[in-house]
């Protein structure tokens, strides 16, 4: 059944190659009509204005100002009918892109990349947004048909062939999912009703109109799709903190219910995992307790300490972070700012965790998208970090008591920038975007020729992985210290031991050592240049530098390297 929901109309039809079919009013600015066969090109057609596509429309194969094209996801013969999913906990996380994680950039052509992410040893591909935009390439944060899977990655079909071949492996997928704001080219929806609210813009300009309840059963539609149709495994919420909803039931805990439904129905795990500026453990609280039961939630917090200690940067966002002790903090307690003053925003911030919540709620990251795309020039710790430094990112990462995520590439310590790119067609749109890009950038210092421009096809281009690299040097050198790590949090309990009250740090500014206890485990980093003797030691488990000698109760630790060790 084709349902539209247009209260704005009066009439409603769909346009196909053989005339119009009216639809039926259905109630509350509801429309439907009969399904049409899979393949069928149509239209919407409100008030005998111009054809639009669907807003649910789930193939556009011409771009999203074209005719949708209807699909039958019922006609995929899936082979994953013994995938029993996975659960978050004990997991391990890698975030990709499908327009530049390989050559060819398609869903199929990153099928055969998934068993180096299996012997990797990650448990979820997260991939960033699919739906469709307009353009040939774009992060897919400016997706404007949230049904949709952009064309240029091959469509839906693509789609449910690469999902099935994810389980195949063992591999489960997280979807990322924007449902906080559209992009700027081919939003027909306010032609439709009144999806959008200028009450409570944000970054991204109108809001989405929670206030409405069919607005909200378009985003939980959504999300069942990804998970029932395509039987993906979970999904990520894009900036939740965007999410504006004065509803006495927020919409993330409405989605929560229906995923938890779902999953006790499908009989798999559904993870939900929100990306939140908020740090308020509301989010991933049980709801009995009053939270919203999501999953897991991104935590910006430790990526910013982890970013500081490794690269010296305090600048922006980077300020609070300066001593060892935000390290410190957010391996033991998840968040810096907890009810603290931060100096970013200029008040206070945030909620502690309550220390029975485990830590595998919590995703942290040495890098991700944002972290390397929203950088000036898209650089990746690589260019500014040597071999030993970028294996204390590693060795903190995987040994750490949250659930980790790596970027791609980041495994083999790539060399390929992660840039901002777009491809507006529209050129006001495209010369906006660039010359925004480039404002915002010299505003903060930066020489404006250095910074990228997000509409040169190159930008694009140089941000697409060299596969090539991690078959070589230092590059397979990290690639085998990442596989080991991903093999001893699998094969050591305390590395994977969610209790908060197992974890102690310790740290010293001026030596630039840090200490992780994890029950009878320690991990420690030596962030500084000079070798340090520390009065601990124990059986090593992994040593990132040879140089480093260890014995039953202490040790020196050559500069820049980490070692985990079982205490005497």
């Amino acid at each position: 059944m084709i349902e539209i929901w247009a209260p704005l109309a009066s009439t409603v039809a769909i346009r196909t190659a053989d005339g119009d079919i009216p639809l039926e009013p259905a109630g509350d600015g509801h429309w439907r009509a009969p399904d049409l066969p899979a393949g069928t090109d149509y239209s919407i057609v409100l008030d005998g204005a111009e054809p639009v596509p669907d807003p649910r429309s789930r193939r556009q194969p011409a771009g999203v100002h074209a005719a949708s094209r209807a699909f039958d996801p019922t006609a995929f013969r899936w082979t994953d009918s013994d995938w029993t999913g996975r659960q978050l906990a004990g997991g391990i996380v890698y975030e990709l892109h499908i327009g530049t994680f390989t050559p060819d950039g398609t869903l199929d052509a990153a099928i055969g990349k998934l068993d180096h992410l299996v012997g990797l040893g990650v448990d979820f591909i997260e991939l960033l947004p699919v739906n469709g935009f307009n353009g040939t390439h774009n992060w897919g944060y400016d997706g404007v048909l949230w049904y949709t899977v952009h064309e240029g990655y091959g469509g839906p079909a693509a789609y449910q062939r690469f999902v099935d071949a994810c389980h195949a492996r063992g591999l489960a997928v997280l979807q990322d999912v924007v449902y906080n704001h559209l992009g700027p080219s081919g939003n027909y929806l306010p032609r439709f009703g009144p999806y959008l609210t200028e009450a409570s813009a944000n970054t991204w300009g109108s809001s989405v109109n929670l206030a409405e309840p069919a607005v909200r059963r378009y985003i939980l539609d959504n999300a069942e799709m990804w998970l029932r149709d395509y039987h993906v495994d979970g999904l990520r919420l894009d900036a939740v903190h965007a999410l504006v909803d004065e509803s006495p039931t927020h919409i993330l805990r409405e989605l929560a219910e229906e995923t938890d439904a779902l999953s006790a129905h499908l009989g798999r795990p559904l993870t939900l995992i929100a990306e939140s500026d908020l740090n308020d453990p509301k989010l991933i609280m049980p709801r009995e307790a009053g939270g919203y039961g999501l999953a897991a939630q991104w935590s910006d917090d430790y990526h910013h300490s982890l970013h500081v200690a490794l690269t010296g940067e305090t600048t922006g966002y980077y300020e609070d972070f300066a001593s060892l002790g935000a390290l410190a903090k957010t391996s033991t307690r998840g968040f810096f700012h907890d009810g603290t003053h931060s100096s970013f925003r200029g008040r206070d911030h945030g909620h502690p965790i309550d220390r029975q919540v485990p830590t595998w709620r919590l995703v942290t990251f040495a890098q991700d998208h944002d972290q390397i795309g929203n950088r000036a020039t898209g650089d990746r710790l690589t260019e500014s970090l040597d071999f030993g430094q970028l294996t204390i990112a590693a060795v903190l990462t995987l040994a750490g008591p949250f659930t980790p995520m790596l970027f791609m590439g980041e495994e083999w310590a790539a060399t390929t920038p992660w840039q901002f790119f777009t491809s507006h067609p529209e050129e006001d749109l495209g010369r906006a975007t660039a010359e925004g890009r480039i404002a915002e950038f010299e505003r903060m210092g930066w020489d404006p020729d250095v910074v990228p421009d997000p509409q040169d096809t190159e930008t694009f281009r140089r941000s697409r992985l060299n596969w090539q690299e991690s078959t070589e040097g230092d590059h397979a050198r990290l690639l085998e210290l990442y596989r080991e790590l991903a093999r001893l949090r699998r094969a050591i309990p305390e590395l994977s031991d969610p209790r908060f009250a197992r974890l102690a740090a310790s740290f010293d500014d001026d030596a630039r050592w840090f200490r992780l206890d994890r029950g009878g485990v320690t991990i420690i980093a030596n962030f500084g240049a000079a070798s340090v003797d520390l009065a601990v030691g124990g059986e090593t488990l992994l040593s990132t530098d040879p140089a480093t000698v260890v014995h039953r109760e202490s040790m020196t630790l050559t500069g820049h390297s980490a070692v985990i060790l079982r205490r005497s």
